[in-house]
């Protein structure tokens, strides 16, 4: 019975942080004598997809890696580069 509690509880957990989300930030800095060698900036927001939207996170709409309407917008947007550098040629001639 022990398992099934702390599955449950996991479950919970899991559902509040996608409802809700999470921010884990923080910042690495290597100095030597005074001068900084490196400088990292950490951010990490775990929360579902509704609720990333709802604070205006949505970059994966325009990605065209992970979106095939963002890969067609942006076939159709060289394409017409194209063309209209084909234009400006032929123009020039």
């Amino acid at each position: 019975m022990e398992h099934s509690t702390r599955s449950t509880n996991l479950a919970e957990i899991l559902e509040r942080v996608l409802d809700k989300g999470l921010v884990i930030a923080g910042d690495i800095k290597i100095s030597l004598a005074d001068v900084e060698l490196l400088s990292i900036k950490i951010r990490l927001l775990v929360a579902s997809v509704d609720k990333a939207r709802e604070i205006g996170i949505n970059w994966w709409e325009d990605d065209p890696e992970l979106n095939i309407k963002a890969k067609r917008r942006l076939e159709r947007q060289k394409q017409l580069e194209e063309q209209s550098e084909l234009k400006h040629e032929i123009t020039i001639k």
